[in-house]
């Protein structure tokens, strides 16, 4: 009788304890990200027992609670049925956040939330990164934890509950103690809470304390109203702050790089390739010594940093001059493509052909529609490069992959797609017969990418080694192209998506930093470039020495104009964001409301700035909304 009355005592242990599980599980998953002594294991253990496990299992048995209520004035209700249903759902989605946010922590480094959802739609990202055997460990492991989760509470369950004074004192009683839990969840709990209050000294312990199920379902936005998504500043505060970030677009050049205004253009858009990879940039030494030959050979943008942190950010943010979103990915946004303004729309304008060459599928993350709708007229992907004999007959076009792979193993596409040395010598094809007009073509790589499985073989560590593939297909690129005729006219951009989390996490503005290179015939004269700036402002930048207006281009800056008087960079992930100017950089903790880096220390302006740039991004979302509704209405009007 008395273990029937204090039924959901048991459960809400039970609960705590599989919330301990996923929370030990967790940190020993990612040991590798960050290895946490006893004492910080154990702390971000009770932190997060304090600060949101007691709610967050208060709130997973409100349904338990109230048709516990139901049953003690419905004698012979059947409670262990009617509950049934629910374990059943609450202990999979339970079990899944808890596996998930382990597993893809390693990765991504922050904690689970709806932005997975927008990757989870497009499932080869994560098969194609991953072995089967990976895959089915972890999902044995997900099934364990639903079996561990759901079970006990369908036996801990009573299937009736006695009726009487003492049940319905008891039952109310726990009503006050529920209901306090309930509402100073919902009033009080934050995911900064329980952060420690140092400015993150130990990053994986201040996740290991969130509880998963709290940040997942905090991240759920129940509308598309983007506008007051991140409401951080008042709007005075705002708006003066954002004031002057983004000068008014102008024709002037301080700086002429081109010795035409109308070259040929390449963009080699390499996978994750960091500042952790470049020597000349703080990098590893041995990595990429076809970039530390080619650096002096051209226009080399030191202080140049991504956007984001995945593909389909950077890919936004490079070739429509946009900034990126926490928790949005434009890519797949279709219903916002009409509003982007596009280099391949631009140039398009001017007369150039353009073109797009990846080596994998289009499906990932929407890459086709999104290419097609902002006007790459060429797409060649993982099918168009299956017939190798269409490229691979001319001796002159040709690309060893590696004289040190042995095998020759190179025309065997991998887990993404074809190796970056077929994918390259493509683009040096095509390149080979452009005769008259003007062309803008992009050529994606993406071996060094999870699984790692590249044709060379040089350096002992996996990930450096393919690394390693991409720099040497790059550079025995450039010397082919070096001896065709349109190389006289051509510019070569070479420019990375993002970086790669390489022994470092997103509080090393390492992170974001990235090599930029601009080599070819088309270039006046190689030299160093100091000046700070982001990926989205390769648009307009590229488009004045171009002498085309870019006026559409509200993210995208011209940093070699006389109206950038205030240089600074601002990139973002979903759970941050990272400011620098000349005085320094800050990184914030959006989730935590956490200092995550400050170097030096400015009294928080340049976080203010940042709070005042991701409110205002969003802000503008709706009319980004509007203008997208009207230019689609335009073009079918045109068509």
């Amino acid at each position: 009788m008395k273990r029937s009355i204090h039924f959901l005592e048991y459960l809400y242990c039970h609960l705590l304890i599989v919330f301990l599980i996923g929370r030990v599980g967790f940190i020993l998953n990612n040991r590798c990200v960050e290895p946490l002594s006893l004492a910080d294991a154990a702390g971000a253990c009770w932190r997060g027992f304090v600060g949101h496990d007691l709610m967050v299992a208060a709130w997973l048995l409100v349904v338990p609670w109230l048709v516990g209520l139901l049953a003690l004035r419905r004698p012979g209700l059947r409670l262990r049925a009617w509950l049934s249903p629910y374990y059943i759902v609450m202990g999979l989605a339970v079990a899944a956040i808890i596996v998930a946010d382990a597993v893809m922590y390693e990765y991504w480094q922050f904690k689970l939330g709806m932005v997975v959802l927008s990757y989870a739609a497009s499932p080869e990202g994560a098969t194609n990164s991953v072995s089967l055997s990976y895959i089915l460990i972890r999902a044995g492991l997900f099934l364990l934890l639903a079996l561990w989760t759901i079970i006990p509470c369908f036996l801990l369950t009573p299937k009736t509950l006695p009726n009487g004074h003492t049940e319905r004192l008891w039952m109310r009683n726990i009503s006050i103690i529920w209901i306090f839990l309930l509402v100073s969840g919902l009033c009080f709990m934050h995911q900064g809470d329980v952060y420690t209050r140092k400015p993150h000294p130990t990053q994986l312990a201040d996740h290991a304390a969130v509880n998963p199920v709290y940040a997942f379902v905090r991240s759920v936005r129940l509308s598309d109203d983007y506008a007051g998504r991140y409401e951080l500043l008042p709007e005075a505060e705002r708006s003066d702050l954002f004031r002057g970030l983004y000068p008014e677009p102008a024709d002037d050049i301080q700086d002429t790089l081109l010795l035409t205004s109308r070259p040929d253009i390449l963009v080699v858009f390499i996978e994750s390739f960091g500042s952790r990879f470049v020597r000349e940039l703080g990098g590893l030494p041995d990595v990429a010594p076809g970039w530390s030959r080619l650096i002096p050979q051209g226009i080399f943008w030191e202080n140049y940093f991504s956007n984001s942190f995945r593909t389909d950010r950077g890919t936004v943010s490079a070739f429509c001059g946009w900034l990126s979103y926490a928790d949005i990915g434009l890519m797949r946004q279709t219903e916002m493509h009409g509003a982007l303004p596009s280099l391949a729309r631009s140039l398009g304008r001017e007369g150039y052909e353009t073109g797009y060459i990846y080596g994998g599928a289009m499906t990932n993350m929407g890459k086709r529609q999104f290419l097609e709708d902002v006007e790459f007229q060429n797409l060649y992907d993982d099918k168009a490069l299956q017939t190798l004999s269409q490229f691979l007959s001319s001796k002159e076009t040709s690309i060893d992959p590696s004289p040190a792979s042995g095998s020759g193993g190179e025309s065997e596409g991998g887990a993404w797609g074809m190796p970056d040395s077929i994918v390259l010598q493509k683009a040096c094809q095509l390149i080979k017969g452009w005769d008259e007009g003007h062309h803008f073509l992009v050529a994606q790589t993406l071996s060094s990418h999870e699984p790692w499985d590249v044709p060379y073989h040089r350096l002992d560590d996996e990930k450096l080694n393919a690394f390693a593939y991409t720099d040497y297909s790059i550079s025995c690129m450039i010397d082919t192209l070096r001896q065709l005729p349109q190389w006289d006219s051509l510019l070569v951009i070479m420019i990375p998506d993002h970086g790669f989390l390489y022994r470092q996490s997103y509080k090393d503005p390492g992170f974001f930093r990235a090599p930029m290179l601009w080599t070819g015939g088309a270039i006046r004269e190689p030299r160093r470039m100091q000046v700070l700036m982001n990926q989205s402002d390769i648009a307009a930048t590229l488009l004045s020495q171009m002498g085309i207006r870019h006026e559409e281009y509200r993210w995208s800056r011209n940093v070699l104009s006389r109206t950038y008087t205030y240089p600074f960079v601002y990139c973002n992930w979903p759970a941050g964001i990272l400011f620098a100017d000349s005085t320094g950089t800050s990184i914030y903790d959006i989730d935590g409301d956490a200092v995550m880096m400050e170097q030096p220390a400015d009294g928080g302006l340049r976080i203010m700035r940042a709070k005042a740039l991701l409110q205002s991004s969003y802000d503008q979302l709706p009319e980004m909304l509007e203008n997208a509704a009207c230019g689609d209405g335009q073009r079918r009007t045109r068509k």
